[in-house]
C-alpha cells in the first residue's frame, strides 16, 4: 500500500512525519489542498494524514470537505481538502467555496495537485491560484500514468515559469510525498521564497483604476485580504461579488474561512 511505502521511506524519518488523522488542536500552518477533479487529491490527502477522507460539510453549505492534520518536525500543519473545482471564477458551490477559502482563509501555503498527463488543462486553475496567493506549490500527480503515455515534465522549467516548487508525485506509490513535505516546510519558514507567475498585461488605465478601487474596498472592509484581486474581479463583472459587496455579506464569508472541525462521521 502507498501508505506503507511512504512511512517506511528513509526521507519520512528523517523529516519525523507523524499523520495526525482528525487532531487538529493547536496547529501552527494550514495547508489548502487544491485541484480539478480526479487529480489525486484525496490520495495525497491521505497520504499526509493517515486518513480515509474524513468529511464533513463547509459551513452553511451541503458540499462535502476532508480535514486533517500531520506533524512535521515538531510543526503541526492542518490540511484542508478544497472541493475539485475546474475554476475559481465561482461559477459552482465549489468554486465559491475553494476561492473564498484561499482569497480569505489565508493559507499558509496551498498544494494545487494537477494531473500530469492533462497537465496544459490543469494549469489553468494554476495560474488563477497563484493570482490570489503568493505561497504556493505545484503537485505534479500520476507521473506512474504519465511515464506509461511517454510523457516527460521538466519539473525545474516549470517551477522557473511558475516561481513555485514544483514536485513530480504518484501519490499512490508514496512517490514524490517526501519531496513535497520538504517543500511545505521549506515554503512555510521562508527557505524558499515563491515568485508566482502574474498576468502581466494590465493597461495604466486599469491599474489606476483597481488601486483605486482596492483602497475604497479596504476602508469599508478593514483587513480583507487580497483586495487588489477582489476589485480587479469587481471591474470585470463577477456578480457575485459585485452582490456580496453590495448587501455587505463579504464580511460574513470572510470570518467563515476559519472552519470549525467537522463533526466525525460514524
Amino acid at each position: 500500500m502507498a501508505d506503507d511505502k511512504c512511512t517506511s521511506c528513509p526521507a519520512f524519518n528523517r523529516k519525523s512525519l507523524k499523520k495526525l488523522g482528525i487532531n487538529l488542536d493547536n496547529t501552527d500552518f494550514v495547508v489548502a489542498l487544491a485541484g480539478n477533479p480526479n487529480t489525486g487529491k484525496s490520495t495525497v490527502f491521505n497520504s499526509l494524514t493517515g486518513l480515509r477522507q474524513h468529511t464533513g460539510n463547509w459551513p452553511g453549505k451541503t458540499v462535502a470537505r476532508a480535514e486533517g492534520a500531520f506533524s512535521l518536525n515538531e510543526k503541526k500543519y492542518k490540511i484542508v481538502d478544497l472541493p475539485g473545482t475546474y475554476s475559481l471564477l465561482s461559477a459552482s458551490t465549489d468554486e465559491e467555496i475553494a476561492r473564498n477559502f484561499i482569497l480569505f482563509g489565508q493559507p499558509d501555503v496551498t498544494i494545487v495537485v494537477v494531473d500530469a498527463t492533462r497537465l496544459e488543462r490543469n494549469l489553468n486553475l494554476t495560474i488563477q491560484i497563484l493570482e490570489i496567493t503568493d505561497k504556493a506549490i505545484l503537485c505534479v500527480n500520476l507521473m506512474d500514468e504519465a511515464r506509461r503515455n511517454k510523457i516527460d515534465i521538466d519539473s525545474r522549467s516549470l517551477s522557473r515559469e511558475l516561481g513555485i516548487p514544483v514536485i513530480l508525485a504518484s501519490a499512490r506509490q508514496g512517490e514524490g510525498i517526501p519531496e513535497l513535505l520538504q517543500s511545505v516546510e521549506d515554503v512555510v519558514t521562508g527557505r524558499f521564497l515563491c515568485n508566482p507567475f502574474r498576468l502581466k498585461n494590465i493597461s495604466s488605465e486599469l491599474n489606476y483604476a483597481v488601486e483605486k478601487l482596492e483602497k475604497m474596498l479596504i476602508a469599508e472592509f478593514p483587513g480583507m485580504p487580497n483586495a487588489r484581486w477582489v476589485a480587479l474581479r469587481l471591474l470585470e463583472g463577477d456578480q457575485q461579488i459585485i452582490d456580496s459587496i453590495k448587501n455587505g455579506e463579504i464580511s460574513s464569508v470572510i470570518k467563515q474561512q476559519i472552519i470549525p472541525e467537522p463533526k466525525v462521521e460514524n
